[in-house]
């Protein structure tokens, strides 16, 4: 699968026949109305994708004149964040168009802090995974400053590649295993890393960028990651298994994160009263069952780098070594049980998932459908828990996609200087 490919529909949504503003407004606010009418030229170009449409599709499409959507379009084409490709013809008759796409010379890097490694991701504005790099990092304890700043190398790296094709770059996202004020740029808390309200400066791994670094959870967007990129239905619950275990819940299209921001905090609802302490201070949570390290340990997996010991245990399951399997049988029913009542909570009809969920889903998967048999029989249909198809891209490609939708809804800001409002 092409991890670089747009999902136009699902990260654009229409906008209101309201939001289409008649172009004959007041002389006072033409301004206004032509930042609007912009975005909704951008956004009509997004959201047709691989169509490629022409300015006579884009201007029916929206309902603007053709005349009105020339203009803009010229604009959007000088200000580089749309590109012009090939000549077609619309029908029988007339001259040929061109088709019009999301530029491939602008672009956002995608950045990940995680327990034991560090990742970052180059995606252009046509939604391509342009560049990636990953490395083992042990990050749990150390101080954001160290981690930030061996970050930074990564960053460095993006900012490399991106040079070397020539796409500048506008901004970029950053996710961490932890709530978030995006805000205020503010780590709340994040109890695998060991951060309490720990401040980062984001913006210093892009200086230039002038969209700045924006701040997220990494579950939600892996979640916004699988339903731009990864054929992620409407309405679904995506579980990121690593170290933690988290969840971003998708409804109707957009994310959901509750009036505090931490709706899906899947790893913490509680499998087993009785069970061993967690790092929330709780007891029982499903991260102490079906973490990364939980699993590791129950498999009596020896130390060593994440790669090394995943390796491990896949060798041991290939064999049906027994503490192996019953430590992914065990965390497949306790993953079952947290989804059950999840699903009858939110009515939710399918779940994704992803991290080394993925990774184990062949010995995982019949655990976790037999969980949910016996604690919610009929309500999630087996076809209806996959397993997503982008690794560990999706939440770059969440986290970038995040800042590309503010590109699409405030395009007037990146016009060429001088040009008419």
């Amino acid at each position: 699968m092409d991890h670089g490919q747009w999902k136009p529909a699902k990260i654009f949504q229409p906008r209101e026949e309201a939001a289409r503003v008649n172009e004959q407004a007041a002389p006072g606010r033409v301004g206004d109305v032509r930042r609007r009418n912009l975005s909704l030229v951008l956004d009509s170009i997004a959201r047709n994708g691989d169509a490629k449409p022409s300015r006579a599709q884009v201007a029916a499409g929206t309902g603007l004149t053709k005349a009105a959507v020339s203009s803009l379009v010229a604009d959007l084409v000088e200000s580089g964040l749309v590109s012009e490709v090939g000549l077609y013809r619309d029908g029988e008759r007339g001259r040929p168009g061109q088709g019009l796409e999301l530029s491939s010379r602008r672009g956002v890097v995608g950045m990940e802090i995680n327990v034991d490694y560090l990742a970052v991701g180059l995606v252009d504005l046509g939604g391509n995974l342009r560049f990636s790099s990953a490395v083992e990092s042990r990050n749990r304890g150390l101080k954001p400053g160290a981690v930030m700043e061996h970050l930074g190398e990564l960053a460095d790296q993006a900012k490399a590649a991106a040079a070397a094709e020539g796409i500048t770059i506008l901004g970029g996202g950053l996710a961490v295993p932890g709530l978030v004020d995006e805000q205020r740029n503010i780590v709340l808390s994040a109890p695998n890393l060991h951060w309490e309200h720990e401040q980062l400066n984001p913006q210093a791994l892009l200086e230039d960028a002038p969209l700045g670094v924006r701040l997220s959870n990494e579950a939600n967007s892996a979640a916004l990651g699988e339903l731009w990129y990864g054929d992620g239905p409407a309405d679904f619950l995506y579980v990121s298994g690593e170290v933690g275990v988290g969840g971003g819940v998708i409804i109707g299209s957009e994310l959901y994160t509750g009036p505090g921001g931490s709706a899906g905090e899947l790893g913490h609802i509680v499998v087993h009263p009785e069970g061993p302490t967690c790092s929330c201070g709780g007891a029982g949570c499903l991260e102490t069952f079906a973490g990364q390290e939980a699993i590791f340990e129950a498999a009596r997996i020896p130390e060593g780098s994440l790669g090394q010991r995943t390796e491990l245990l896949l060798a041991a399951l290939a064999a049906n070594e027994p503490f192996a399997t019953r430590a992914v049988r065990d965390a497949g029913r306790y993953l079952g049980v947290a989804l059950a009542s999840s699903a009858r909570l939110m009515d939710i009809e399918a779940v994704v998932l992803g991290g080394h969920f993925a990774v184990l889903a062949d010995w995982l998967r019949p655990a976790v459908l037999s969980s949910l048999e016996r604690y919610a029989p009929g309500l999630l249909e087996p076809e209806n828990l996959t397993v997503s198809r982008l690794e560990h891209s999706g939440t770059l490609l969440g986290a970038a996609g995040q800042v590309i939708r503010t590109v699409i809804e405030s395009p007037f800001e990146f016009l060429v200087a001088g040009k008419p409002a």
